[in-house]
Order: C-alpha cells, then sequence, then structure tokens
C-alpha cells in the first residue's frame, strides 16, 4: 500500500516507521523547521525520537503524492485545517486524523476540519493510549480507527496492525475523537495534581471524575457513551494522567511549580494539545449547557490567572450532590 505521513513530529515518525516495518510503501512529508536533509541522511531524530531509527524504505522529503491510497495526518490540530489545504490528495485517498484537538476558532473535531477542507473524501479518526516514545521502540499498544465508513476503518486496521500494535474499530467518530481532545485537558490537572504533591487518592478522584464529565458533553454532541469506557477514553486518559511521557500531565505539573504558561511553552517544541483544548472544551460546555468543572478549573489556572491550589480548593468545596446525578 502506498502511504503518505504528513508531519515528522514524534507520532509521525513513529507511525511513518511502523508502516514502513510492515511493508508499505512509505513517503514522510516533513517541514523544512524539523530538518528532512538531516532526517533522510541519519534516518534519526534526535529532537523528536532520541535513538529510534526509521527505515530506509521511509521516503523523507517536502513533497506530496496526491495519488497515495492513505494520508496519515500527524499534524498539530491547530495547522490542520491549513496543511489539509496544502495537500491535495485525491478523493479516494483515505484522510487518517491522528491529532487530538478540538478547533479553537470553530469548535470543530479534526475529522470536521479534514472534511470541510479536503471534501467529501473518507476520514478516519485514529486514537487511544498511543504515546510514540513507546510506540517507537515495539511495546505493545492498541487504538481505535474510529468514522463513519466501516471499510475505510478496516483499511487502516489492517495497514496499522502487527505484532505490537493492536488497532480495533469504531462508528463512533464523534466519541473517539472527543476523548482525544479531552483527556488532554484533564492531564493537565492530573499534572497539577502531581506538581502540589496531593496524592494517589486526589488524582484517583480527578481521573474518574474527569471522565464523568468527558462523558457528559460527548453525549451531549452525539457520541455513544460506552465509547468513553474505551481505549479513547478511560484508556487514554489514564495513560495520559500517569505517564512521564505525557506533554499535557507536564504542563500541570509545571504550572503548579510556578512557571507561567509562557514559559512552559517557550521550553519545548512539542505541543501540549491539552491547552488550546481547554479553551475549545470550555466554549463547547458553554454552548450545550453541560456542566464541566474540572475543565473550569483548568480554563481558570490557565487563562484567567488564578492559582493552582485554590482552584483545587474550588473543586474541593463544590455543592454536595449524588455521584450520579
Amino acid at each position: 500500500m502506498y502511504i503518505q505521513v504528513v508531519g515528522a513530529g514524534s507520532w509521525g515518525l513513529a507511525l511513518a516507521r511502523l508502516l514502513g516495518l510492515n511493508g508499505h510503501r512509505v513517503a514522510l512529508w516533513s517541514r523544512e523547521e524539523d530538518q528532512p536533509e538531516h532526517l533522510r541522511r541519519t534516518r534519526r531524530s534526535a529532537l523528536y525520537l532520541p535513538g529510534v531509527s526509521i527505515p530506509e524504505s521511509v521516503a523523507v522529503g517536502g513533497e506530496s503524492d496526491p495519488d497515495v491510497e492513505m494520508a496519515i495526518l500527524a499534524v498539530p490540530s491547530h495547522a490542520m485545517r491549513s496543511v489539509v489545504a496544502a495537500h491535495p490528495f485525491s478523493a479516494k485517498t483515505i484522510r487518517v486524523s491522528v491529532a487530538k484537538g478540538i478547533e479553537n476558532e470553530t469548535l470543530l473535531r479534526m475529522s470536521e476540519v479534514v472534511r470541510e477542507t479536503a471534501g467529501d473524501a473518507p476520514v478516519v479518526a485514529l486514537s487511544g493510549p498511543s504515546h510514540a516514545e513507546e510506540v517507537a521502540r515495539d511495546l505493545p499498544a492498541s487504538v481505535v480507527a474510529a468514522g463513519p465508513d466501516p471499510a475505510a476503518c478496516q483499511v487502516v486496521q489492517d495497514a496499522l496492525r502487527g505484532r505490537t500494535f493492536r488497532v480495533y474499530t469504531s462508528p463512533d467518530i464523534v466519541g473517539v475523537e472527543l476523548g482525544g481532545a479531552l483527556k488532554n485537558i484533564i492531564a493537565i490537572a492530573a499534572g497539577v495534581v502531581d506538581g502540589l504533591g496531593l496524592g494517589d487518592n486526589a488524582k484517583a478522584a480527578l481521573i474518574t471524575r474527569g471522565l464523568a464529565e468527558m462523558a457528559r458533553l460527548g453525549v451531549a454532541m452525539g457520541a455513544e457513551p460506552l465509547t468513553f469506557a474505551g481505549l479513547s477514553g478511560v484508556g487514554d486518559l489514564i495513560v495520559t494522567c500517569a505517564s512521564r511521557h505525557s506533554r499535557n500531565r507536564s504542563v500541570g505539573e509545571r504550572i503548579a511549580q510556578g512557571m507561567s504558561l509562557e514559559q512552559i511553552q517557550a521550553s519545548s517544541p512539542m505541543v501540549a494539545e491539552g491547552v488550546r483544548n481547554t479553551r475549545s472544551a470550555h466554549a463547547l460546555a458553554k454552548r450545550h449547557g453541560i456542566e464541566m468543572p474540572i475543565t473550569e478549573q483548568v480554563h481558570r489556572v490557565l487563562f484567567e490567572g488564578a492559582n493552582a491550589r485554590e482552584a483545587v480548593t474550588a473543586l474541593m468545596l463544590r455543592e454536595a450532590k449524588p455521584e450520579r446525578g
């Protein structure tokens, strides 16, 4: 199968490597900022995946081929619209979004952005607990390929699955995408818990109640509630709240330690999607009349100057209510 991976960050590199090892013909598109010539020559990226080699079968360059059978869109959510517009693949090319975000300006999910930009082409969302740092080292991972076209989902499943990478399919692209985006916000809050040294009890409660508010918004937007009990919901939530690889958890931890958001973002080229997602989710909660107290407090800390410890206290002192209201 002829596949283009658009984006040479950590996830794009990991997926290009995986697809190359699976025997596919792979072309990896890279921005000039990501040093494609260096990657082409050394087959390594010390910035994104140190110590990991990209197979020689993966072609690295700055051009795209409109006639590829599948395009893996491995770019940050805020860049998705412009990147898709700049890569006019054919109407038959399956577009696979692996970005876990919600566009700030339109509040659209990534598959909606792709479809709005690319027209009537098959779109699949890939999500689940899958840190690139582990996938690139052949540690076992499982994800979900979701979309309204079962045949397209199966093509993605067959292309990616292997000895250490298991792929399930789902028709619930709304739930799968929202799970992937919203868990990043809860992970920022989990980082705050870690940074303040609030303990395991607090973190367990945060993850559990975070899942509840993720599902509330998801159902209001048309998702299946059980999707949030799956890999793209609770699975991705657990790993993002707990892993040392989690950029979003790291943001929260450093906020709790006194760093400003501006300092954190300036210190790393890696994108923590939860920062932008917090703005989008906060707006979506208001639009749909959904209570999302953790998201609200993360928004206050990131964008309204609230103190992290006071935000935790505000959550604890909320009005008493039944667990399942």
